[in-house]
């Protein structure tokens, strides 16, 4: 009988390349978000004025996290706005908001897997991993929302259950993968530092970190797709083909640790890319990620003090319930699951026909429509 291992000697340098390619692809999502947090991070302050108009509510929510890059950023700064002790920004209409991030954050996957357009076949699996997380999160919103509107049941269900967690004290986490990543990502911020202005180092992040993605993406895949007939896609397999229960918590453990739903959801697009991963097997996964993004939100809550601290950890659990219901509502019913997944492949169709068009619609939707419903709004009153 062969020792362990003869059958595939090569896996082994395989694995180590794949690993450092998804540090260095995971140190240009850190860094776009940077990035854009550096060039957006004036306009992101501005856009949280108190509004009583759910709608742009939600679009403000939106676009503050595709600046940012991140619903953890956002729903924490919505936590200290609603946990203030002048209340700038009230319970009611801070849910809008969170839902609002909750489809923002899912543009940094959308984007990263437009790497894959020079590469048809590749693009054709991996887009729809991407794009199934924003459907999702659109049909979990365009459900939810009238509902809290008109019954309040997020808002109830959260006050009701703060008052449970409200003597439980703070507590903070700092993940071990995030200070790596912090840790890789020194030397470029350092590079970014000879640009006196914050704008050019805005500008020199996001082309260094849009390289770092394009390269790690291309090299990735190739050694992933050469891994495809290995142990690794056994491995992916039985994890993320066990179940759906067991893929929603790879999906929270993942997110959890690298306290970022982007992250996870933009390490599924390679994986998809390569062959390694369906669209059935990313869906669970993604809704995972939508759960454990909430974490930090929260973990962020408990450790508020003040005369309003449990309006700041009632805005948390609306977060957390919020995406809890996407899960109820949407994930157990095998026709109802479909939805977003038929809805993923026929957007993957259109983009193929069309990849630059695809580039300017995403740009718009995330981008160009939010901006225009603020301006309108602004303009009226």
């Amino acid at each position: 009988m062969p020792p362990h291992g003869s059958k595939n000697p090569s896996l082994a340098p395989r694995v180590v390349a794949a690993l450092g390619l998804l540090f260095v692809f995971l140190i240009g999502v850190r860094g776009l978000g940077s990035g854009f947090q550096l060039l957006g991070g004036d306009l992101v302050q501005g856009l949280f004025a108190a509004t009583e108009n759910p709608f742009i509510g939600l679009v403000v929510g939106l676009l503050a996290t595709t600046i940012v890059q991140s619903s953890s950023v956002t729903t924490s700064i919505i936590v200290g706005l609603v946990a203030a002790p002048e209340n700038p920004l009230p319970l009611a209409n801070a849910i809008p908001m969170v839902m609002g991030a909750n489809i923002g954050t899912t543009v940094t996957a959308t984007m990263v897997s437009l790497a894959h357009l020079s590469r048809q076949r590749e693009f054709e699996r991996a887009f729809p991993v991407a794009v199934c997380h924003d459907v999702f999160n659109y049909i979990a919103v365009l459900v939810l929302l009238p509902l809290e509107m008109t019954t309040g049941y997020l808002q109830r269900s959260a006050i009701w259950c703060a008052g449970f967690l409200s003597g439980f004290g703070g507590l903070e986490y700092e993940s071990p993968l995030k200070s790596a990543l912090n840790l890789g990502f020194a030397p470029v911020a350092a590079a970014g530092d000879m640009f006196s202005a914050q704008g050019g180092q805005a500008v020199f992040l996001i082309v260094v970190s849009a390289a770092f993605i394009f390269s790690a993406l291309f090299l990735l895949v190739k050694v992933l797709r050469a891994a495809v007939h290995s142990r690794v896609e056994g491995a992916i397999g039985r994890v993320l083909g066990s179940g759906g229960a067991i893929s929603i918590l790879v999906g929270i453990v993942v997110t959890v640790m690298f306290q970022s739903s982007s992250i996870t959801t933009s390490l599924l697009v390679p994986l998809g890319g390569a062959g390694l991963l369906t669209l059935e097997q990313a869906l669970p996964v993604t809704i995972g990620a939508n759960i454990g993004t909430t974490v930090t939100a929260l973990l962020a809550a408990l450790a508020v003090s003040g005369p309003n601290a449990t309006a700041g950890l009632e805005i948390a659990l609306v977060h957390m319930l919020f995406n809890l219901s996407g899960l109820i509502l949407i994930y157990p019913v095998k026709a109802i699951r479909r939805v977003p997944l038929s809805a993923a492949r026929g957007l993957t169709r259109v983009a193929i026909r069309s990849r630059r068009l695809t580039v300017v619609w995403i740009a718009l939707l995330f981008y160009g429509l939010p901006v225009l419903c603020i301006a309108i709004s602004r303009a009226v009153q």
